[in-house]
């Protein structure tokens, strides 16, 4: 007993020295890293099964209950929406002036840590009166940069907090430019 004490008091000492790499006590480097780049994936793949469910058809709203922890905050343009059930309101609000919504995310990556994603993305909706404009059914289309804090439950990851900035002026232009024919909606 003593002389693994020592043994791994050695191998403390030279680990905090930067001298060693590995431990017979201690797991691969190469399995620690592994295990950092699945959970900073299942970070990231819980961001996208988001985007996938609530904001493309056929827009599952019961999703936000899965994948949202019940003290969730959203930050839209400086406001916070706070808890699931707003938020899931929100989104239902937002998805009535956004009709036929769908979103494709072009980038989205996790932090060291996997507590913090960011995604970069476009959607394409029809105008159902977004930006207080006369809900005409006009083919519209904006990008956004969404950044999420995820907190690890014992169920898994979930969304905790959502700060999103969106083109709204670029938007606000096209709703106020004069419709082309072919960009109504059916």
């Amino acid at each position: 007993m003593q002389k693994r004490l020592c043994i791994t008091a050695a191998i403390m000492v030279l680990t905090i020295a930067g001298l060693m790499v590995a431990s017979p006590f201690a797991p691969p480097v190469q399995a620690m890293e592994a295990s950092s780049n699945e959970k900073r994936e299942a970070a990231e793949q819980l961001v996208l099964e988001f985007w996938k469910r609530v904001w493309n058809p056929p827009h599952d709203l019961a999703a936000v209950q899965d994948l949202v922890v019940e003290d969730f905050v959203l930050t839209s343009a400086g406001t916070d929406i706070q808890g699931r059930d707003a938020f899931a309101k929100w989104i239902a609000a937002f998805q009535t002036k956004a009709r036929d919504l769908r979103l494709e995310a072009y980038e989205t990556f996790a932090n060291a840590e996997a507590t913090r994603v960011t995604s970069r993305w476009r959607a394409t909706a029809s105008n159902g009166g977004m930006l207080g404009t006369e809900p005409d059914r006009r083919a519209v289309s904006f990008t956004g940069i969404a950044i999420w804090e995820i907190r690890w439950t014992p169920e898994g990851p979930r969304l905790a907090h959502n700060w999103v900035e969106r083109s709204a002026w670029e938007l606000y232009q096209q709703l106020k430019a004069a419709p082309r024919p072919s960009t109504r909606v059916q």
